[in-house]
């Protein structure tokens, strides 16, 4: 029947009337109409030309034709969406829909539109085909002039759309049709708001997706955005993956959160999902620029708001993606590297104060984050990597160590990074180091890029650049023998480079030399060539390069050390060593290095002196080099040593130096070359004897023969070195030693090598000695001659007031012969060496000299990172030696006080405080270079508590323990008697005490107790010294800080500097209720007073930063807003509270009688700043009176009160008094200026040029004040409350006359006078200060 129909209406839709196709419609029922259709499209002919017959049979004009034409669309709509229909006939059918949407009358589109909203509710929308038909209808219904009726009332097309969209936003979707929805609305024409209601309806459907379906739906939305909301749609995507990534590592550290309920998310699925969502992002802001615009710039505003929520490892990740295209590039890379100083900066202001941290219990750390981006990037996120390469970069070279004007760049490689600066350096350094690790397709990439700036930055320091290479090559040894020919291209440029980029850059690359034969090769050749090169740096880095070689090169085959620097991690590298090289080659190529590096024998001071210092490295890594080693600097010595067993002196020093011209030079380091066999012949005597076996009896023969040689050589050497006077070396009291002369600087020299020989004489006879009397006695001998020398240099250098005047030379004494010696001296308690060790205990100077050089070098190690001598760079070795040292120092110290010292007699310090100074700069070393081990450094030092289990060490035990014993000490001082008071002591031990505070934990019970000692210390001592008292208030504030807030303790200092120094007022008697002994009549200005303002000062900043992160606070507008209204109150009342507190501490100081100078300057400055804080704040609540009608609180009205009633009053005063102060000067220099015109004129410009310097802070301190109030006034309109009431209106602005002065003045007709005085009370404070004072004062001056 119904294809009957059909074929009936197709064959009338062809005549060419519509009247007889009409009426057959006329007789069909809904339902007929409806499977007439159905039919027709399930067999999939000819249905186009159906529905357009009976569209054509219905036309709008007819009411019954609008009916049957949406008969016809509510039919076919879900016909459509049934899926039954073949997707080319569902298109075909939509299209022709679409075509005649256009002709409905309104109210029949509202019906359809209406329809549409009930089918996408019921959710039974399965391929949203029809939505392209929806977008048609909505569109057309827009465009309707019509009144439609709507509920009761009526609405035209552009208002009934917007019900629409509003009501389908409302309803709940179907998780399926979500994306078919997203993409039906980009057709649709829609306002911002109605927009923005789509927008936000499609974010809140993400967590009901699957992950899969999210890409597609993020596609939809960022094609949307094109229409606006763009920043909606970025915000909601980075905030649900970093929603996603939070709850991920939330499951990571709870793995037993496998409950059913917890739909857990596969790590690598949702990687792959946010890769593809990034993807998606790019190829969108590819085609539409504002895109990426509008990402920066949203989270530049998120930034300052919430830096944890904008820069989350997704937003990073994104960011650096972006940054590929270049536009964008620059802006991009400013935006996170001046984020992650911010970062940096406000981790470290927060770590400074307990009062912060309660604040901020959360810290936020983009170090972390941006770590986390590169490990999330091994999820095939390629198009990361060059961001993040481009990014490490970028922070390595704006943050790179600083090379400081005409001296050495400062190191970076030791010790902990603190600077922000630093810290991005090294976050940069470690985002290439594991993006390097993690992606190896951009391996040769860094490498290139790292030795270009390893070759091209050669002036400005590159160490942090050398450390990478360094790790790079550690990580993947053998990704640099695909690189090969680029490290062979920089081995070309080696005799440019300065030498300790040459040495580093060897050490970094030094696996490779053993991997791969041809680079070896190469660097051979360069170097060679190098070492007969004009420039001396070549010839040095020539050496470095073949002592590196012949260290690393050993000749028994093995590649296995202990002492290997860098560890080669593949076992193909260690196949590949055995399979290249044996021991005889290896043999052959170290002889042949050796034979090279014999010619630099003959060259300068510096290359003999790079050789003499390598060689004891060289001998300990390749033993089979002994002979060879040992030979070479036999025949050296030879050429110096004068072998007549009565010949003074034993050494030939005039061999040693070179004239050129008038110039005298050192031509061979000789100490250096006895410092080098001493300490070969000790490491050979105690290592290579031990080992052989009596097979070689030949060669042990040979090998004795060189021992003998110099075990001769140095006896004859001692013996005839304690015999010679210095005479014998042309040196005594009356040598010149002047540097300008020839003969001056040739003396300089040879007293400098003697003193030099006898120091490694001095060591080599100790070691050698086995504690006999005899030997000591030759130690003491070697001492007194070096002693007589040492004494000589300083006296002529004190005469030349030169700064060099008090050190000692550099020792040539070893750090572990240093610790070795300090032991023996000071703890040995072994009946059989007591009678020997006696001999050099008698001699006071000697132990005086021990422990300067010990001082000496731990001042190196601190300086450097390492020491001269063997084992200097060894970190390990050093460490254990410091451990033996500081044991040895503590002990002396506390065992024998100064004051049992008898130091009076001789010049210098004593032992005991030589000893403090020791411990103090030991702290301060292991602090910086061995951090993560001061566990075991305090371990070392208990000696009660034996070998406990490292785990167990509490770093604030062992540090309180210590602490304790200092404690004494100071307390000893300060109750001993006056004339033994030693100020250096205690300002040491102070210092100390500082310095091991640092190990407390704040939160402990030792720290408590440590503060509430010193406060008690500062209350109970009058100190007088100035520098204890600096040092003393300064540890109290630096602890107080870490425990709450100083203020109070503030309030209470600047009391007692009130009550010594009197008020400005001197009718006024101020009450001594003394807090703090330590305030006194010498020491409350300028010491206490700049101290507690500097204090302030700190306390301001932190309030100043706390208002800023409050503004920040009071611009979000998002769904915690109850959370962030509670912080926003509870950061008011910390700022109020501390703001108040510091109005009472200035309300003691500007009352305060100060002398002129420094205290006033930096007091006004200070009230400045206050002024200027307490505006901002007002400007804060003047913003959040205007979003939002709060009330202001209570607290900030008595802040205000505060103000008006303890502050601005005395202001005023204040500066009246300064201005008195100055006056009076001024006429005291008026009066020498009549007496003495001539001889005083330098003076009294002086003085006037003081007095204006003075003053110049007061126009400022008006300014702040003037601001404060204009402020207040806007605050009391918008508030409502009259804040002003509070403030007294301020006279010392206006126009004042003294009536008793001008009586005087018009008695005495005095014109000058009368001129003078009025200027003297306004100089400073006119209405607009900072416009009329300057010219005021320049009247006065002419005059």
């Amino acid at each position: 029947m119904a294809a009957a129909m059909a074929q009936r209406v197709l064959a009338l839709a062809a005549e060419e009337g519509p009247e007889r196709l009409q009426e057959a419609l006329q007789g069909l029922g809904e339902g007929e109409l409806g499977d007439m259709v159905t039919k027709q499209a399930l067999r999939g002919r000819e249905t186009a030309a159906l529905l357009r017959g009976i569209f054509r049979g219905s036309p709008c004009s007819q009411p019954s034709g609008v009916l049957r034409r949406l008969q016809v669309y509510k039919h076919c709509v879900p016909l459509v969406e049934s899926g039954d229909l073949h997707l080319s006939k569902a298109s075909e059918i939509i299209g022709l829909l679409m075509l005649e949407v256009r002709q409905l009358p309104g109210h029949a589109l509202a019906e359809l539109a209406t329809l549409f909203v009930d089918v996408i509710k019921g959710g039974s929308l399965s391929n949203g085909k029809s939505l392209e038909l929806f977008s048609t209808v909505l569109t057309a219904l827009a465009s309707s002039k019509e009144s439609l009726a709507y509920g009761k009332g009526e609405l035209n097309g552009e208002e009934f759309k917007k019900q629409l969209i509003n009501t389908l936003c409302s309803s709940k979707w179907d998780p399926q049709s979500v994306i078919h929805l997203a993409n039906m609305f980009r057709d649709i024409p829609l306002s911002g708001e109605e927009l923005q209601f789509v927008v936000e309806k499609v974010l809140r459907m993400f967590s009901k997706l699957d992950l899969q379906e999210i890409p597609p739906l993020v596609y939809q939305l960022l094609l949307l955005s094109a229409k606006g909301s763009k920043k909606t749609v970025l915000e909601g995507i980075i905030s649900f993956f970093d929603q996603l990534d939070k709850r991920q590592k939330e499951e990571q550290k709870v793995p037993q959160s496998m409950d059913l309920e917890v739909a857990t998310v596969p790590l690598d699925q949702l990687r792959h999902v946010e890769g593809t969502v990034i993807l998606h992002i790019i190829s969108v802001i590819n085609l539409d620029q504002d895109l990426g615009e509008e990402l920066i710039k949203h989270l530049k505003t998120e930034q300052q708001k919430n830096p944890g929520k904008a820069l989350c490892p997704f937003s990073v990740a994104l960011l650096l993606s972006v940054a590929v295209k270049h536009r964008l590039q620059e802006q991009i890379f400013d935006f996170l590297k001046t984020s992650i100083t911010r970062s940096c900066k406000d981790l470290q202001f927060l770590q400074a104060s307990k009062f912060l941290q309660d604040l901020f219990p959360q810290q936020y750390d983009i170090t972390a984050v941006i770590l986390e981006v590169v490990k999330n990037s091994a999820f095939g996120w390629d198009y990361v990597t060059q961001g993040l390469v481009d990014l490490g970069f970028s922070l390595m070279e704006s943050y790179e160590p600083k090379k400081p004007f005409g001296g050495k760049a400062a190191e970076t490689n030791f010790g902990l990074s603190k600077t922000p600066a630093q810290q991005a350096c090294r976050l940069g350094a470690s985002i290439l180091l594991e993006t390097f690790k993690v992606h190896e397709p951009i391996r040769s990439d860094v490498l290139e890029q790292v030795l270009n700036r390893v070759l091209t930055k050669a002036a400005s320091p590159v160490s942090h650049f050398i450390d990478l290479l360094s790790n790079i090559v550690v990580s993947a040894p053998l990704v640099l023998q695909n690189s090969s020919s680029r490290v062979t291209e920089t081995f070309d440029n080696l005799s440019f480079l300065p030498i300790d980029t040459v040495q580093g850059l060897l050490r970094a690359v030094q696996p490779l030399l053993k991997v791969s034969m041809s680079v070896r090769d190469s660097l051979i050749l360069v170097l060679q060539k190098a070492i007969f090169s004009r420039q001396l740096d070549a010839r040095k880095a020539a050496v470095a390069g073949f002592l590196l070689l012949l260290r690393n090169f050993k000749i028994l085959g093995s590649l296995t050390s202990s002492q290997c620097s860098q560890a080669i991690g593949a076992t193909q590298v260690q196949a590949d060593v055995h399979a290249c090289y044996n021991s005889a080659a290896n043999e052959a190529f170290c002889l042949e290095i050796l034979g090279s590096l014999r010619r630099c024998l003959s060259q300068q001071a510096d290359v003999r002196l790079m050789l003499y210092e390598g060689f004891y490295d060289v001998l300990r890594r390749n033993s089979q080099l002994a002979s060879s080693i040992m030979e070479t600097l036999l025949s050296q010595i030879k050429q110096y040593y004068l072998p007549q067993p009565d010949l003074l002196p034993p050494l030939k020093l005039e061999g040693c130096i070179m004239a050129q011209g008038d110039q005298i030079f050192l031509q061979e380091p000789l100490a250096h070359l006895l410092c080098c066999i001493q300490h070969c012949l000790a490491w050979y005597k105690s290592t290579v004897r031990l080992c052989q076996g009596a097979e070689d009896d030949d060669e042990e023969e040979e090998d004795v023969g060189f021992e003998q040689n110099f075990e001769e050589m140095l006896e004859s050497v001692t013996r005839r070195m304690i015999k010679s006077e210095l005479e014998d070396f042309e040196l005594d009291k009356s040598a010149d030693f002047s540097l300008s002369s020839g003969v001056g600087v040739k003396n300089n020299i040879y007293a400098i090598q003697v003193m030099g020989i006898c120091e490694v004489l001095i060591e080599y006879n100790f070691n050698i000695g086995n504690f006999s009397k005899n030997k000591f006695e030759d130690v003491l001998g070697l001492f007194t001659c070096y002693n007589k020398l040492s004494e000589i240099l300083r006296e002529k250098a004190g005469k030349n007031k030169s700064a060099l005047g008090n050190k000692i030379a550099r020792s040539f004494l070893s750090m572990g012969f240093v610790s070795t010696l300090l032991t023996a001296l000071f703890r040995d308690n072994a009946q059989s060496h007591e009678e020997s060790l006696a001999v050099l205990r008698s001699n006071t100077e000697f132990l005086r000299y021990a422990v300067s050089v010990a001082l000496q070098k731990v001042q190196q190690l601190e300086e450097t990172g390492q020491t001269d001598g063997p084992d200097g760079q060894n970190p390990e070795k050093m460490f254990q030696n410091l451990c033996k040292i500081t044991r040895v120092l503590l002990w002396r110290y506390t065992s024998i006080p100064t004051v049992v010292e008898d130091s009076g007699k001789k010049k210098g310090k004593s032992i005991s405080l030589l000893c403090l100074e020791g411990c103090l700069r030991i702290f301060n070393t292991v602090q910086q270079l061995y951090a993560a081990r001061i566990p075991q450094f305090l371990q070392a030092l208990d000696i009660t508590d034996g070998d406990a289990e490292e785990a167990d060490i509490n770093v604030t035990e062992k540090a309180a323990f210590q602490i304790r014993q200092f404690q004494r000490s100071l307390v000893n001082q300060f109750s001993s008697a006056e004339d033994d008071f030693n100020p250096k002591e205690t300002q040491l031990l102070v210092t100390v005490l500082s310095t091991l505070s640092k190990l407390l934990d704040p939160t402990s019970q030792q720290f408590l107790q440590f503060l509430t000692w010193t406060v008690k210390i500062c209350k109970e001592n009058a100190l007088e010294d100035l520098s204890c008292c600096k040092g003393l208030l300064t540890l109290l504030f630096s602890l107080h800080v870490l425990y709450k807030s100083p203020v109070s303790l503030l309030r209470e200092l600047a009391q007692d500097i009130h009550a010594c120094l009197g008020d400005i007022d001197q009718d006024i008697e101020v009450e001594s209720g003394s807090h703090f002994a330590i305030v006194n009549a010498k020491t409350a200005a300028p010491t206490v007073c700049l101290l507690v303002l500097g204090q302030a000062d700190k306390v301001l900043e932190e309030v100043d930063w706390l208002i800023k992160k409050l503004t920040s606070l009071g611009w979000d507008t998002s769904e915690d807003s109850s959370q962030a209204s509670n912080q926003t109150q509870a950061l008011e009342k910390g700022i109020i509270l501390q703001l108040g507190t510091l109005l009472t501490v200035f309300h003691e100081l500007v009352q305060t009688a100060l002398p002129a100078g420094s205290c006033v300057d930096t007091l006004l400055r200070s009230l400045s700043k206050t002024y200027t804080i307490l505006t901002s704040l007002i400007k804060h609540y003047i913003q959040a009176c205007r979003s939002t009608s709060n009330t202001i609180p209570g607290r900030l009205e008595k802040l205000v009160k505060l103000s008006g009633s303890h502050l601005t009053p005395q202001c005023y005063s204040f500066i009246t008094y300064v201005q008195n102060i100055h006056s009076e000067s001024l006429s005291f220099v008026e009066e020498k200026k009549k007496k003495k015109k001539e001889d005083e004129a330098a003076a009294v410009s002086t003085v006037m040029a003081k007095v204006l310097r003075d003053t110049k802070p007061i126009p400022n301190l008006i300014f702040a004040i003037e601001q404060y109030e204009k402020f207040l006034i806007h605050l009391s309109k918008k508030s409502k409350v009259n804040l002003m009431q509070y403030m007294k209106l301020s006279t010392s602005r206006d126009f004042r006359i003294n009536a008793s002065m001008l009586d005087s003045v018009l008695q005495e007709h005095n014109t000058e006078d009368a001129e003078n005085e009025p200027d003297n009370d306004q100089s400073t404070t006119a209405e607009q200060p900072d416009e009329n004072q300057e010219p005021k004062k320049k009247r006065r001056r002419k005059k």
